[in-house]
Order: structure tokens, then sequence, then C-alpha cells
């Protein structure tokens, strides 16, 4: 029989009937592109509470025709009868109302909207779950003014907010102080979407799930951990936004680190989200604060027709701003003492891939003179994957040893699963009251530890800020990354060897 886990609720009762969300932000990309897709989703595939009302909230004026085209522009396969019908409930049960985000007045109006919606429900209870689709700049003037005038007393509070939670630490502390100033820490919601993606959720029964496994996930085995986020493309006019935090602030403080954590911490007493979140934030406080001389900086320029990132007009003249960040981090613990992790994110290089790679120290010397080492590779995305890479005899007559792999992609061994989106998963877990999948507020104070020195560094608030290495765009990075990887430990499989779903020499 398949092993069951249990039950991951949180101190919250999951929302199952009265329950209107309000999207914040509803005329904004982000709306438009995750959050309302990934609620239609939900409401198609039943998974939103009975006779959920959704409520579009912005500054932007428009009629409810002019919202349910953009509600739906991101939506797919609309031709599909059957999505159109659902499509057609979805836009019945979706309402929109124009207004500031710093005046009463607007919100008292919005709250009007809301006990006319709830009014139809013909029960005592009320339940309201507020989604901030926002810049970080409005947060919490938004915060403040939900809290005074579109609190619910008639049932469950939540809400959802979206990264970035600030520049360093003391502007995460700022926000954090003024938010829970006016919300609880059980009623927010702190979204990082990699926490939803399937292979990073998949990580706690891979580790904890495998006794196969248990005996080589420390310091003894591993030589070396690499986390690597890429995209093959740049800033294209969104320049300006980008260059306000750069790539660290963008990818590793909090997507690659949030990663590292579930992948390094200690078995938790259970599934709770405390737990979780508990063992979460000891595995980070034995990181010490990045160092300078661990860290390789990079900016894409020109090539194969692509223009540079100075190159973009909503960049600032001159910007230091680094497009590819390789960050080595150490954990100060007996489990990890001596291990480098390695996190490296770019932008414009020559793939799409968010990855694992862990590598594991070489066999004893002996009868083996030249053999590739193990690795264990987690794909994220695209294309999931576990692979095992190990060696093996030739097959004939030589006795002679070659890399390959045990090879788990998803794709192939499970046909006919559906694999949810971040956005998907995790608003579905605000709604069943289960923040393990969301940031605590003491996991972002530690967080923001580890990186605001080199981040202040970056900025130049000690002086002049770093230059950052030219690479061409479309290439894998800086011309130092092989010398710098290769300094702390890794070392690459024959150039001959290739994986089915991406080459490792790529890499």
């Amino acid at each position: 029989m398949s092993g069951t886990i249990p039950s991951m609720e949180g101190s919250h009762v999951a929302l199952k009937d009265n329950t209107v969300i309000i999207v914040l932000g509803a005329s904004g990309d982000l709306a438009q592109k995750k959050t309302f897709p990934a609620l239609f989703t939900l409401f198609r595939q039943g998974y939103l509470p009975k006779g959920v009302h959704i409520v579009g909230y912005a500054r932007t004026k428009m009629d409810l025709p002019e919202f349910h085209r953009r509600q739906t522009v991101y939506i797919k396969n609309k031709d599909d009868p059957e999505i159109k019908k659902k499509l057609d409930e979805f836009s019945a049960l979706s309402t929109y109302v124009a207004g500031a985000y710093d005046q009463d007045a607007a919100f008292q109006q919005l709250t009007k909207h809301l006990e006319e919606i709830e009014g139809t429900y013909g029960a005592a209870e009320a339940n309201r779950v507020f989604y901030m689709a926002l810049p970080p700049s409005v947060f919490t003037t938004v915060a403040q003014h939900l809290r005074s005038n579109c609190y619910s007393t008639k049932g469950h509070n939540r809400i959802i907010i979206e990264k970035p939670f600030g520049k360093d630490l003391d502007s995460c502390r700022e926000m954090m102080s003024a938010l829970k100033a006016v919300w609880t820490e059980d009623e927010t919601y702190r979204i990082d979407h990699y926490l939803g993606k399937e292979m990073v959720k998949n990580l706690l029964v891979l580790r904890f799930g495998n006794t196969a496994l248990t005996p080589s996930w420390d310091k003894n085995s591993i030589a070396n951990v690499q986390i690597t986020f890429k995209e093959p493309f740049g800033t294209e006019g969104r320049g300006g936004y980008f260059d306000e935090f750069g790539i660290i602030r963008d990818i590793l403080q909090n997507h690659l680190l949030q990663v590292l954590s579930i992948l390094t911490m200690e078995r938790p007493v259970s599934f709770s989200a405390e737990d979780i979140r508990d063992e979460k934030v000891k595995v980070l406080r034995a990181i010490p604060p990045v160092a300078r001389e661990d860290t390789l900086l990079g900016q894409y320029v020109g090539a194969n027709g692509k223009p540079g990132y100075l190159e973009d007009d909503t960049v600032p003249k001159g910007s230091t701003c680094p497009t590819f960040a390789a960050t080595t981090l150490w954990i100060h613990n007996p489990r990890w003492e001596g291990v480098p992790f390695i996190l490296r994110a770019g932008k414009a290089v020559n793939e799409a891939k968010v990855e694992i790679r862990i590598q594991y120290k070489e066999v004893t010397q002996g009868i083996f003179k030249d053999i590739s080492r193990n690795e264990l590779v987690i794909r994220i995305q695209p294309n999931e994957a576990v692979y095992i890479k190990l060696n093996l005899k030739t097959p004939g007559m030589a006795t002679r040893a070659m890399p390959t792999e045990m090879d788990l992609t998803y794709k192939r061994r499970f046909t006919d699963a559906v694999i949810p989106e971040a956005y998907e998963a995790l608003i579905l877990d605000a709604i069943h009251g289960d923040h393990s999948n969301f940031v605590r507020d003491d996991e972002l104070d530690v967080a923001w530890k580890i990186w605001t020195p080199l981040l202040h560094w970056i900025d130049g608030r000690e002086g002049s800020p770093p230059k950052p290495e030219p690479y061409p765009y479309g290439s894998r990075g800086p011309k130092q990354l092989d010398a710098y990887i290769a300094k702390y430990g890794y070392k690459r499989t024959d150039r001959t060897y290739s994986w089915p779903v991406t080459n490792v020499s790529s890499l």
C-alpha cells in the first residue's frame, strides 16, 4: 500500500463556504498572468470554497466586461467548449471595484460591495481572503486600510502577500513591523512561489521518506551542492524594476535560499507548518553572511543579435547592477560543516533551467584511478525529474567503468499526472489554512542577515560598488565561472556523458 502523509493543516480551518477572494492589483500583470489563471484552474477543478465570489480591486477604471476580458486573457484553451462553459461561470461570480490604495473612502466602498455579496449567503459566517498582487511600495498602506475598513467580523480573514519583502534587513523589519501591527502572523501568508513548485514540495518526501538516501545526506558523503537558476532572456524593457533589486534580491535571497533550507534542514517532528518552519529557521541561523570573496558577479553584454543590459533604455546609464551572481554559502552545523553550497542565478544565459545538483565525494582510490563522481540531480523546471548518476561496467568484454543514470523523468513516468502550477498549490494552501509553504517572519529576518552585508557592498554603501564581469548574451555566464566552481571542489563528468533531458556539458 502506498505511504500517506499526515494532513499538513495549519492552525486555521479550511474555508469551505461563504468566502470572497479579493484580488488587489487586479489590473496588473501579476494578477492577469498568475493569480486569475490559478483561481480559474482551482475553480474548474472544484477546489475553491462552495459559493465563492472573486472581487478585483485596482486603481484602473473599467467596466465589468473589460475586467472579465483582462481576467481571462492569459487562460489557455479558451475555445474548448468545456473550458468556455467554466469561464462563463467564473466570470459570473467575478466582479470589480475601482478605487485608490490610500483612501479610507475607497476601501469602504469595497466593503459595501463585499457586504452585498455576503448578504446572498444567508449565513452568519463570512470569510475574506485578500490577495495583494501589488508592488511592495504600497504593501503596508493597503494592508492597513484593509484591516481598518474591510476586515470581516463574522468569519476568517487572510492576507496573501507577494515578495519582495523589503530590500535589506532594516527595510524588511520596518515592513514586517508595520504589517504585524494590523495583521497577526496567523492571518498572514507570505508567498514565495518556489515553495509551491512540485519538485520543491517533493524534497520533504525524497529526503525523509527514503532510508537509502539518509546515511549519505551529510558532509561525510557530499562534496558540494549547486542550486542553479537560469533564464535565457534579459530584462527586455523591465530594466528599471530589475535594476532596483538585482539578481540576488530577485532570485537568490528568496527562491534559492528557500530551496537550500528545505534541502539541508533536519527532520521535522511532524508535517505541521510550524514544525517544518522551525527546522528551516534553525538551519538558516547556522549560515553566516555571504563573503565577498565567495562571490562572482556578472552583467550581460550584447551578443548573438541581442542587446546588452546597459542597452536597455529602462536601465540607468552606467549601472553596475549584476544580472548574474554565483555565491557560496557555508552551514556551520555538525551535518554540513565544510560543504560548499553554490547558489547561482543568471539572466540572458544559454538555457532555461532550475535544478539542484548534489555531487558526492570520490570513491576510495585503488582499483579505480579515474572515475566519475556520483551525482543526485533534482530538476525543478522545466521537465521535472530526479536522476542519480552512477558508474557501471561498459557492456561487452571490457571491464571498464562508465557513467550512466537512474532516471525518473516525470513526463515519462507519470504520463497522466497533472502537475499544478505553483500559484494554484499555494492559493489552495492559504484557503486550507496551511502555512507550511509560506515564509514566516523570523525566517525572513534570518535570511536577510545572510545577504544584507553583501547587498550593501554591491549597492555601493561602503565605497565604490564592485564592477560585474561582462558575459555575452546567450552564454553560460562570466568566463571565470568554471574556475569559480572548481575552487569549491566541483569536478566535471566526462564530457562525452549526456543525460537524456539535458546535456551535462552545458552546465
